[in-house]
C-alpha cells in the first residue's frame, strides 16, 4: 500500500513545498480519479488502460483549474492577503472539498461501484504467496510514474523551475522564472498523481462520493512524517508507513491496522515534528 500512498502524498507535499499551504480537497482529486476511469470505462467502453489515463489527464485538468480560480490570488498581485493566507487556503479548501463531494453525490449518485481491473487475472502466484493481480499491476505502474517524476524533477528544466520556486519564490522571479505557470505546473502533477492513484485503487475500493477522505488522511500523515515539503521524504514515509502498517496488521491486530499512522503521527509530532527529512525552522 505504500506506493499507493506515495503517489497521494508526494502531489500534496509539493503544493505545501511551493505555496506552503495545505490543499484541504486533495482526497477529492482521488475520488474524480477513482469516478472518471469507472466511468469512462464502464459507461463509455473505453479500455481500462485508456481510462487510466484519462483520469489522469482529468486530475490534471481539474488541478490547474482549481489553481487559476482559487488559488492564484493567494500570491498574484495580493500582497496584503499574506496574513491571512492560512486562513483563506484552509477555508476555501475545505469548502470545496465539500462542494465536490455532494456534487458528485447528486450527479452520480451514492451508491459505491467497482472499477474494471487492469488485469484479468485475479491472483498472481509468488512462490508460496497468492498475490493480488489488480494490486501487482497497480503497484507497477505507481513505480513508473514515480521514477517518472523523480526524474522529471532531477533532471528537465520545468523540474530545476519547480526548485527553484520551492527554494525562494522571488528570487526564482528574478532569474526569469515565471512563477505563475510553475505553480500550475505543481497543481497539475499533483492532481494527476492523486487522481492515477484513486484510479489504480478502483477496482479493489468501491468508489463513492466520500472514498477520497481517508487516502487524504493517509497523506497528511505521511507529509508530516516526511517533512513538510519534502518531495523525497514524503516517498520513503509511504513506502515506511505501508510496510509498518502490514507488519502491525500481521504481528498485532488486523481490525487496529489503520489506526498505527495514527500513533505514528502522534509520535513524530511528539518527538521529530520537522519529520525524516525537513529541517528545524519558523518563520517570523
Amino acid at each position: 500500500m505504500g506506493l499507493f500512498y506515495a503517489l497521494m502524498a508526494v502531489g500534496l507535499s509539493m503544493i505545501f513545498g511551493i505555496l506552503r499551504i495545505v490543499n484541504f480537497a486533495h482526497g477529492e482529486f482521488f475520488m474524480i480519479g477513482a469516478y472518471v476511469y469507472a466511468l469512462s470505462a464502464m459507461k463509455m467502453g473505453l479500455n481500462p488502460w485508456f481510462a487510466l489515463v484519462f483520469a489522469g489527464v482529468a486530475g490534471a485538468v481539474l488541478g490547474v483549474l482549481i489553481e487559476k480560480l482559487l488559488m492564484r490570488p493567494l500570491y498574484d498581485g495580493y500582497q496584503s492577503w499574506t496574513i491571512v493566507k492560512d486562513e483563506y487556503a484552509v477555508v476555501v479548501t475545505f469548502a470545496l472539498s465539500l462542494l465536490l463531494i455532494h456534487l458528485v453525490d447528486k450527479v452520480v449518485g451514492p451508491s459505491p461501484f467497482l472499477g474494471p481491473s487492469l488485469v484479468s487475472t485475479k491472483r498472481i502466484a509468488l512462490g508460496p504467496l497468492m498475490l493480488n493481480g489488480q494490486k501487482i499491476i497497480a503497484a507497477g505502474v505507481s513505480v513508473v510514474v514515480l521514477t517518472g517524476l523523480a526524474l522529471f524533477i532531477k533532471k528537465s528544466v520545468w523540474g530545476r523551475q519547480i526548485q527553484a520556486v520551492a527554494q525562494n519564490r522571488f528570487g526564482a522571479s528574478l532569474a526569469g522564472i515565471d512563477p505563475v505557470r510553475t505553480t500550475a505546473m505543481i497543481f497539475a502533477i499533483s492532481g494527476l498523481l492523486a487522481a492515477m492513484s484513486g484510479a489504480l485503487m478502483a477496482p479493489i475500493m468501491n468508489p463513492s462520493p466520500d472514498v477520497g477522505s481517508f487516502p487524504a488522511l493517509k497523506s497528511f500523515i505521511i507529509v508530516v512524517l516526511g517533512g513538510m515539503g519534502s518531495i523525497w521524504g514524503s516517498m520513503v514515509a509511504a513506502i515506511l508507513l505501508g510496510v509498518m502498517e502490514s507488519f502491525f496488521a500481521v504481528y498485532v491486530s488486523y481490525d487496529y491496522r489503520d489506526t498505527f499512522g495514527l500513533l505514528v503521527l502522534i509520535a513524530v509530532l511528539l518527538f521529530r515534528p520537522y519529520g525524516l527529512a525537513g529541517r528545524k525552522g519558523r518563520e517570523s
